[in-house]
C-alpha cells in the first residue's frame, strides 16, 4: 500500500493538467467536476485527451459500482472514444477487490495498466546522450513531429495524434516540450508542464525502432531540467505506462498508486 497522500496528489495532478490540455484543444470541451468524477473530455481523435477519472477518496464497493456506472454513461454520450482512469489506492480494500466486477457491470473493459509516480529530487543534472541533440518545440512542424512520435509509440493513426497537438499555442509557449534528434531526425520526445507547484511529465514517447537505447530517459531528463530551471519547481509527477515504468525510477521517480485504464466494451 502506498501513501494515500501521494495517490490523491496523482489524481489531482491528472485533473489539473488535463483541464488545460483539453480546453486547449476544444474551448467547448466537457470539463466538469462532478461528485466523485472529474470529466476532462475534448472529444477529439487523440484518445488520451478524452478522460474521466474517479475522485472519491476511500470509496467502498457500493460507491465504486455507482461511480463506474456513471462514468460509463458519460463516455457513451461522447462521439469519440476515451478512457476512464481509476487510481487503485483511492479505493478501500473491498472496492479494490470488486473493481473487475464493477467494470464488467458498467459495460467497461480493462485497456491497460499504469502507475502514478513522483520525485523530489529536482533539480536534475543537465542530460546528455552521445546519439542525441535536443530542441525545444516552438513550431507547428516540430509539434507535428512530437505528435507523430506519440502515435507511433502508442499505436495510434498519425491523424489521431495530430488532432491532439498540432496548432496548439499552449504546447509551443507554455509546455517545456523537447524532441531528441538523431542525425537531425526526431526519434524521442518528452514534455513537462507546470501544475499546482509541480512539474508534470507528459507524453513521453520514442520511435519503436529506436527503443532501448536510453533515448526516452535522456529526453525526459532534458524536459525536467529545463522545466525546473525555468520555474524553480523541485517536485515532479507523472503517470507511467508499462513501457515507461522501468525508465523513470532511474531518474529518481518512486511509484505510488497503480492506475487502471478502462474503455467502453465493443
Amino acid at each position: 500500500m502506498h501513501s494515500l497522500a501521494d495517490s490523491i496528489e496523482s489524481m489531482e495532478q491528472l485533473a489539473t493538467v488535463w483541464r488545460a490540455m483539453v480546453l486547449d484543444r476544444e474551448p467547448d470541451a466537457d470539463v466538469r467536476d462532478l461528485p466523485g468524477i472529474a470529466v476532462r473530455w475534448a472529444d477529439c481523435r487523440f484518445a488520451f485527451w478524452n478522460c474521466v477519472t474517479l475522485t472519491d477518496v476511500g470509496a467502498d464497493a457500493v460507491l465504486l459500482k455507482q461511480r463506474m456506472s456513471e462514468a460509463a454513461e458519460i463516455m457513451r454520450a461522447k462521439e469519440r472514444s476515451g478512457f476512464l482512469w481509476v487510481f487503485e489506492d483511492l479505493l478501500d480494500e473491498e472496492a479494490r477487490a470488486a473493481l473487475g466486477t464493477a467494470a464488467e457491470q458498467a459495460g467497461l473493459e480493462h485497456a491497460f495498466p499504469g502507475t502514478g509516480m513522483a520525485v523530489d529530487l529536482l533539480p536534475v543534472p543537465g542530460p546528455s546522450h552521445p546519439d542525441l541533440t535536443f530542441v525545444r518545440v516552438t513550431t507547428d512542424e516540430q509539434l507535428r513531429a512530437y505528435a507523430d512520435l506519440n502515435s507511433r509509440a502508442y499505436g495510434f493513426p498519425l491523424e489521431d495524434g495530430r488532432d491532439g497537438l498540432v496548432g496548439s499555442t499552449l504546447w509551443k509557449e507554455q509546455v517545456h516540450a523537447y524532441l531528441g534528434l538523431r542525425d537531425g531526425v526526431p526519434v524521442t520526445c518528452a514534455a513537462t508542464v507546470q501544475a499546482e507547484g509541480r512539474l508534470f511529465v507528459v507524453l513521453v514517447a520514442t520511435d519503436p525502432q529506436w527503443e532501448r537505447r536510453g533515448y526516452g530517459e535522456s529526453v525526459t531528463r532534458k524536459a525536467l531540467y529545463e522545466g525546473a530551471r525555468d520555474t524553480g519547481l523541485t517536485r515532479a509527477t507523472l503517470h507511467a505506462t508499462v513501457a515507461g515504468a522501468p525508465v523513470y525510477p532511474r531518474i529518481g521517480f518512486k511509484p505510488n498508486s497503480p492506475i487502471h485504464f478502462y474503455t467502453l466494451k465493443g
